[in-house]
């Protein structure tokens, strides 16, 4: 059976994926509530990777937050705050790559293997047409452009990784509760599903590009 390590697995699509996942790889999940796992910690990060004995066939990114600390996505201009933007990118976009700079290590050299990052479709500066939401839409963007500078390099020592980014679409979790409003929601279980979906459907020439829940790719 392949091998798979998802990071966030105690959240609602982490959660989701590791049920979904498990029926085609050995999985080890690891979590902020189960392992004390912080993806905004270098030092947390390293002893937790260091710990996971590769090489994984996939590795899946499903940490991250909408809201953090309290601030809450800007409707406009006046609410953007320094501590914001700084808890976002932290947790959105310093932690998975933080976690990338184990990749090379973790993905093995001499066959496919898949690495997500759950991002979103917010972060596509080519599709927003509504605005707003300042600090979460520029950390997905800014996850966006290091996924895929890190694909670019790790292409040269692993001829079929895939180092993509994913959307997963809005799930009904925690997560997005409050933030609903007129967009349709899907159950954790069948986003997992179409995310598997998508993994699974992945070639090594997708590599550093951004797909939604229906494997069709999004603009930067």
């Amino acid at each position: 059976m392949q091998r798979a390590l998802l990071l966030g697995s105690s959240g609602g699509i982490g959660r989701a994926l590791v049920d979904e996942l498990s029926q085609r790889y050995d999985i080890k999940g690891i979590s902020r509530s189960g392992d004390g796992f912080d993806i905004t910690d270098a030092s947390s990060v390293d002893e937790a990777l260091s710990a996971a004995k590769g090489p994984f066939d996939l590795v899946v990114v499903a940490t991250g937050a909408l809201e953090i600390d309290g601030y809450e996505p800007e409707k406009s201009l006046r609410q953007v705050s320094a501590e914001g933007l700084m808890a976002q990118f932290a947790l959105n976009a310093m932690g998975p790559a933080l976690v990338l700079r184990h990749a090379p290590r973790l993905l093995p050299r001499d066959r496919r293997a898949v690495f997500a990052v759950l991002s979103a479709r917010v972060g596509s500066i080519g599709d927003n047409r509504l605005g707003g939401w300042y600090a979460y839409r520029a950390a997905k963007a800014a996850v966006n452009q290091i996924v895929r500078t890190a694909s670019i390099e790790i292409k040269r020592t692993h001829k079929e990784a895939i180092i993509v980014c994913l959307h997963p679409g809005t799930v009904a979790t925690k997560f997005t509760e409050k933030y609903l409003g007129r967009h349709p929601a899907v159950p954790p279980a069948e986003a997992a599903a179409n995310l598997s979906r998508v993994i699974a459907g992945l070639s090594a020439s997708d590599s550093g590009c951004f797909f939604d829940w229906a494997g069709k790719e999004v603009p930067w």
